[in-house]
């Protein structure tokens, strides 16, 4: 028993150091010093080193409190690098949006509905919107799919008697030139923003004007007025924090999902952490399983009635465009409590 205890320490301990070096090759071909070239041999030298370490010295014990000294030395290092909101930004997150609350009355600005052509060819429009609280009855979930069932853009709109709608998008802000990439996503290369925008744009930008188009989904929730405020006003604390305080996007911890999951459970302590919230294209999925959907039919059923690219594709820039995606999809009655 000792020695299957001693195993299963060093096995234990072997994935941590794995990791930890793992890590640490990213951080410095992200954002060590120096061009690429250097970059890329700091990172060689840093995992190698520890490998080197590890295999070959004898004094293991010695070797452990060298390695958490570099670790430590590595991490004061990281924490030096911090967000900003003066870079160089592509033009579709180029505008941060923010918000002022007098009593019932939310004013967005810079909600975004861009007149697109293409989706990377595009006229820049934003406007500024008061809305009623008393008003806010609906939140819709969506799930946008490019790659697969597992992966999805997950993001939300607000509806106010049926009549105005707003969608808030927890994305990436990128640079002028620079791609996303879920790995990058973990070394603090894109910072984050919550983009506001007008349904016809964020909605088309991905049925209409990507090619080939995002699969999106529309589920109406059983959110009650009540947690409905509650949320919106938790995106927004959260959006006029980042005009002041910028933060970077990660692709584990600080995403769409997690995010939107933070949020909810600010005021709501019964939703859990499960699986499929890091596994983005089964939010939905989750969402139905706690009974926060429609629940009258099978998931897949649900889930086939709710693709709105047809919807969207015949409505293109109606003035009733948000009335339109949501024919057919009826309101499941609210409910106060989730599993």
């Amino acid at each position: 028993m000792r020695r299957f205890g001693i195993l299963l320490w060093r096995l234990w301990l072997g994935g941590v150091i794995t990791a930890m070096t793992v890590w640490g090759v990213g951080a410095l071909s992200y954002h060590g010093p120096g061009n690429a070239l250097l970059r890329s041999v700091l990172a060689a030298a840093f995992g190698l080193g520890t490998l080197g370490t590890l295999v070959w010295l004898p004094h293991r014990r010695r070797t452990l409190v060298d390695f958490v000294l570099v670790w430590a030395v590595l991490l004061a290092w990281w924490s030096t690098i911090t967000p900003a909101n003066e870079r160089d930004w592509q033009p579709d997150v180029a505008v941060l949006p923010s918000a002022t609350v007098d009593g019932d009355r939310l004013t967005l600005y810079n909600i975004r509905n861009f007149e697109y052509r293409t989706d990377t060819d595009f006229t820049p429009r934003y406007y500024n919107k008061t809305f009623d609280l008393q008003q806010l009855d609906e939140v819709d979930l969506l799930s946008s799919y490019w790659a697969g069932d597992a992966i999805a853009h997950v993001f939300v709109s607000f509806g106010f008697r049926g009549q105005d709608y707003v969608t808030i998008s927890i994305e990436t802000r990128k640079e002028r030139n620079e791609e996303y990439s879920p790995i990058r996503g973990f070394f603090k290369q894109y910072e984050l923003i919550y983009v506001v925008a007008d349904e016809r744009d964020v909605i088309r930008l991905r049925t209409t004007y990507r090619q080939p188009p995002e699969d999106v989904y529309l589920y109406r929730t059983r959110m009650p007025p009540r947690d409905a405020r509650r949320l919106l006003m938790a995106y927004v604390q959260k959006m006029n924090r980042l005009v002041e305080h910028p933060a970077f996007y990660n692709t584990l911890t600080t995403n769409c999902t997690t995010n939107m999951l933070f949020h909810l459970r600010s005021f709501r302590g019964d939703i859990r952490y499960n699986w499929k919230i890091l596994l983005s294209g089964y939010t939905a999925e989750y969402a139905y399983e706690s009974g926060g959907l429609d629940t009258s039919m099978p998931f897949p059923e649900l889930r086939r009635h709710s693709r709105i690219n047809a919807q969207a594709l015949a409505a293109h820039a109606a003035a009733d465009f948000s009335q339109r995606i949501r024919a057919g999809l009826p309101r499941p009655p609210p409910r106060d409590t989730f599993q």
